[in-house]
């Protein structure tokens, strides 16, 4: 078993903080672009970051951008804060990875691409708050921890995998009593986000209803673009979609207009 206290030492590590971060954060939380983009060149490796992922396909800039100030003038606020917290996580990613099929680049695939959509889906829903905006970005963070629990019992984990076929959130649950969604609501309160978050992140398992209806109704939208980003092949083959179970009553309501807003380019 895996305690608390383990499973806290991980969660501390996410995300480092150093204090050009911390700045940049902050100035983005008060809107403030320019005084953020600033700060940040101080940082290169944050600089390069940002390049490489506001380059990728999935944000859609005709003309590739080499400026922070430029970056983050063009993606906005929401979009720079979210690119922001991703290098964060990016800091703790391991340099190999031992149990889910990831490596540097399809990792940063998958913050791109939850991160983008998901600001698709609060835009269409009308969702300006800034914190509810960047609440994807704690499923990456939630993955590395995972994968560093997991390492902790790695040949546990192959040998359940192996003769059980059980999936990786019921093996995180016996190891540590916390699933993938646990462990992400912890994170919130590292990040010191509203409460509000932490409870869309647990309706987002479709299993953990709130009476509440602005949260069932982000934690459907958010329970959809799980399985639609983890269910692509890249990420089946990293084994992750092992992480959802799809339940397609909870969100038979907004399937057809999740489908339809995700054909949108």
């Amino acid at each position: 078993m895996i305690t608390l206290q383990q499973i806290d030492s991980f969660i501390d590590k996410v995300p480092p903080s150093p204090k050009v971060l911390k700045e940049t954060i902050s100035l983005l939380n008060e809107g403030e672009l320019v005084k953020a983009a600033k700060v940040a060149k101080k940082d290169p490796a944050l600089n390069s970051y940002l390049k490489e992922l506001a380059n990728k396909p999935i944000y859609g800039l005709k003309n590739e951008v080499n400026d922070i100030s430029q970056i983050f003038g063009i993606l906005g606020v929401s979009k720079s804060q979210q690119a922001t917290y991703n290098y964060m996580i990016s800091l703790l990613s391991p340099a190999q990875w031992k149990l889910f099929g990831l490596n540097k680049s399809s990792f940063s695939d998958l913050q791109a691409q939850l991160c983008t959509n998901w600001l698709k889906i609060t835009s269409h829903l009308h969702i300006n708050d800034k914190n509810i905006q960047s609440a994807i970005a704690l499923f990456p963070s939630s993955i590395i921890v995972a994968e560093a629990l997991f390492c902790e019992k790695l040949a546990d984990v192959k040998l359940l995998r192996s003769v059980d076929e059980i999936d990786l959130n019921t093996i995180l649950q016996r190891l540590c009593k916390m699933d993938l969604f646990d462990i992400a609501q912890r994170i919130t309160q590292k990040w010191e986000m509203p409460q509000i978050v932490a409870e869309i992140i647990q309706v987002s398992s479709g299993i953990k209803p709130s009476t509440d209806k602005t949260v069932t109704m982000l934690g459907k939208w958010m329970h959809l673009l799980l399985f639609y980003t983890l269910s692509k092949p890249l990420f089946i083959e990293a084994q992750l979609n092992d992480f959802i179970d799809f339940q397609i009553d909870y969100v038979s309501d907004i399937y057809d207009d999740f489908s339809q807003l995700m054909e949108i380019a």
